[in-house]
């Protein structure tokens, strides 16, 4: 049987539709299944909130397209500093915050959880 598609299948990119007016951080999601979200995320000088804390339900793993951020997870002293092409695998329930986004730069990651 074969499967028609009813909608024309386009490519997107990834950089482009970046708002000029970025007050607070962006989180679009791209693709989205029962076990698996993608998202766009997209920063301007944004930093977690004093004392707030990421727990994720889902393992996260993040990749770094474009702009600098450093992130700091709980317990630990160093922060990690990440630029352009680094990534990190977070596991479910490792508390974790971003300390400092790029505020001259937009800064872009692709993020995808899953179980």
């Amino acid at each position: 049987m074969d499967d028609e598609v009813t909608t024309p299948i386009r490519p997107a990119n990834i950089f482009k539709n970046i708002p000029e007016d970025l007050a607070d951080e962006l989180v679009e999601v791209m693709a989205e299944a029962e076990n698996i979200r993608i998202e766009r995320i997209l920063s301007r000088g944004q930093a977690s909130r004093p004392g707030f804390w990421y727990d994720q339900e889902m393992d996260e793993f993040v990749l770094l397209l474009k702009g600098r951020a450093r992130l700091v997870f709980n317990g630990e002293n160093d922060l990690i500093e990440m630029k352009p092409g680094d990534y990190i695998h977070i596991p479910a329930h490792v508390k974790h915050r971003v300390e400092w986004t790029d505020a001259d730069h937009d800064t872009v990651w692709l993020a995808i959880h899953y179980r």
